[in-house]
């Protein structure tokens, strides 16, 4: 393994490695970076804690002696050894993340919450990105609320009318898809620099290459990034969103457009 090739570059003795088995989906497919959020960033992003990811993570391999399911870091340590590593595939499963991640916000006084969101979700500094984005296009406070809403929240649901702009006028469900898809795997996934000025160069170079008309693709990309047509410019709002939110989003609106039905041929 290269991890022990480096160790013997140096001169170094390498210490025992226990490899643990590798994290799966539910399906019991290997999970990857193009279809599952694997970054730590996208989880900080979402609100989730770091004792409550590393509990989680903790699980996936071991197991408590008494079989409990929530512990702290110290509890870990104390309690664990080799004889108690699971050896088979592990599951992800991000449902039963989501709900151990809420017993420990349940179980921080309110005033901790506050300053973990402080820290986070509701940073001065992303605050500050969002309403520089919002602010010459709101009248009230209250209305950058609702106009700027979708930069605090995790999964987005799309209506009616935004699902039907999402397939857009010209193209059907499966070429959205395909094309929403394409853009994830071959433009996006590489992307190291993450500004509004790459992706649009990025973008705009994927449409020419796909032969759709800007406006037909952006409204698309629009939707599903944001859940609604009235945004701030598309390029601008997917740099602040982020690279794994924007990925996640766009993977989901994928899988909405594939479960919708093809329109029947004309006859």
């Amino acid at each position: 393994p290269k991890h022990v090739q480096l160790y013997r570059a140096f001169g170094w003795d390498a210490p025992v490695f226990c490899h643990l088995p590798l994290l799966r989906n539910a399906d019991k497919s290997k999970i990857s970076k193009r279809k599952n959020p694997v970054s730590l960033n996208y989880y900080r992003r979402a609100g989730y804690l770091p004792e409550a990811l590393l509990n989680y993570l903790a699980l996936m391999g071991w197991t408590m002696p008494d079989g409990h399911e929530e512990f702290t870091l110290a509890e870990f340590i104390e309690h664990f050894t080799l004889e108690r590593i699971n050896l088979g595939g592990p599951v992800f499963d991000l449902t039963k993340l989501t709900w151990l991640n809420g017993k420990y916000i349940r179980a921080c006084p309110a005033e901790e919450v506050l300053a973990r969101l402080r820290g986070g979700l509701l940073s001065d500094d992303y605050l500050l990105k969002v309403i520089a984005l919002a602010h010459e296009r709101v009248e009230t406070l209250e209305d950058f609320v609702d106009y700027a809403g979708f930069f605090f929240v995790g999964e987005l649901t799309y209506d009616g009318d935004a699902v039907k702009k999402l397939v857009g006028k010209k193209h059907t469900p499966r070429e959205s898809a395909t094309a929403l898809q394409t853009l994830l795997d071959e433009v996006l996934d590489p992307v190291l620099e993450w500004t509004a000025a790459d992706l649009e160069a990025r973008l705009r170079a994927f449409v020419e290459r796909i032969d759709w008309k800007a406006g037909d693709f952006f409204m698309p990309v629009r939707i599903a990034v944001s859940g609604r047509a009235a945004t701030p410019p598309l390029f601008e709002t997917m740099a602040v969103l982020g690279k794994e939110v924007c990925r996640r989003r766009l993977r989901r609106a994928v899988e909405v457009l594939r479960a919708l039905p093809e329109p029947a041929a004309a006859e």
